[in-house]
């Protein structure tokens, strides 16, 4: 028998989700039949697998070490076979040996925590984790042999409590926004399963509020308000923007962004963007849309001043900066230790120069 004591980081999920992420390598069919014939347990009573998980519940598998084994990913403490190889490894929330595909997960945690340099920590608590990435780093892993901030927030977090390693077989922190690889600023990270659940919900209902820095080709007078539609081609890694759903493709996506300029010349405008709507490109899409791309963007912006600012400057990418973000209030829960705040991430030292001296240049001749 093997047995896991379920923690605040596995409550308030369903069983079956619990027990996709403790047997990774099990089928639902078989999942379910273990229920069924109380092969699986939950406090010592037969479940369905609808039931939602409490701090202190115990459950139990019923199967032998091997079966065990082949549907986890690790073997049980004491098992004569240990981890493969002969490695100790750690120990995990079941305290079972990882196997090497345990202990490789952990060392991408390790080496990404080492790799990537340029992260700073502009926040964090019990529950969350707010970053600032630098341009050149991905969110997300977009390719197994990728790295990304994901990996490096975990590996940040085990250097911090190394007896973290023991809860990841069935709970991970995760990023809950992502930016493309060459956009910096702010990214937000759940550290337990209540914080990732707070931010997802922020996000998805959109009450919490997300600002961007940029700097655009051409003069952008006045604020406003555009909508549009946009239609993602996949293939391309390229999104297009229409005015209305008609001109917007097969599946359009409604689209919502506000900017204000700070600072314009006739060449270029300085601009904070709002992302009211969340999609892929949105920003540099629909700016280029009305005619004012990003500088630096080559995916849609104007080759002519991208070639100028890359031999004037060394600018090889969009120049887009998420600079602020503000929560919502909530005077209980878990969301009010962040309730109305608001956090600010200082812009790259590229984006500063490109400010100063673009800027600098109409400050001088009025």
């Amino acid at each position: 028998m093997q047995s896991v004591t379920i923690g605040a980081n596995q409550a308030g999920q369903r069983l079956d989700k619990f027990l996709h992420k403790y047997l990774p390598l099990a089928g639902s069919g078989f999942l379910y039949k273990m229920l069924r014939k109380k092969n699986i347990t939950l406090n010592g009573k037969k479940a369905e697998g609808r039931e939602i998980l409490s701090v202190g519940d115990q459950v139990c598998t019923f199967f032998s070490d091997e079966t065990f084994g082949k549907f986890s990913g690790r073997v049980p403490a004491g098992d004569s076979g240990s981890a493969p190889g002969g490695s100790s490894g750690g120990r995990n929330s079941g305290g079972k040996a990882p196997l090497p595909a345990e202990e490789k997960r952990l060392g991408e945690y390790w080496a990404a925590y080492r790799r990537l340099q340029g992260i700073a920590v502009l926040y964090e608590d019990d529950d969350f984790l707010i970053m600032n990435k630098p341009t050149g780093i991905l969110t997300q892993k977009a390719a197994p042999g990728d790295v990304s901030l994901n990996e490096w927030m975990i590996g940040y977090l085990l250097s911090k409590n190394p007896a973290l390693a023991e809860e990841l077989s069935t709970f991970r922190p995760s990023v809950c926004n992502r930016l493309d690889r060459n956009t910096s600023g702010i990214v937000l990270g759940g550290k337990s399963l209540a914080g990732l659940q707070y931010l997802s919900r922020c996000i998805r209902e959109r009450s919490l509020r997300k600002f961007y820095r940029t700097i655009c080709a051409g003069a952008l007078g006045e604020a406003a308000s555009v909508r549009g539609y946009l239609a993602k081609d996949s293939m391309r890694n390229q999104v297009t923007v229409a005015r209305t759903a008609e001109g917007g493709g097969p599946d359009p996506v409604p689209i919502h962004t506000a900017y204000a300029p700070i600072a314009v010349t006739d060449r270029y405008t300085l601009l904070e963007v709002e992302l009211i709507t969340g999609k892929s490109h949105q920003i540099r899409a629909h700016l280029a849309s009305i005619g004012h791309p990003l500088i630096g963007d080559a995916k849609y912006g104007l080759e002519g001043v991208n070639r100028e600012l890359r031999r004037r400057y060394g600018l090889s990418h969009q120049l887009l900066h998420a600079c602020r973000v503000t929560f919502p209030e909530a005077l209980s829960g878990i969301g009010s230790a962040l309730s109305g705040r608001t956090f600010t991430a200082p812009c790259p030292k590229l984006f500063a120069r490109l400010e100063q001296e673009l800027f600098a240049q109409k400050t001088e001749s009025d």
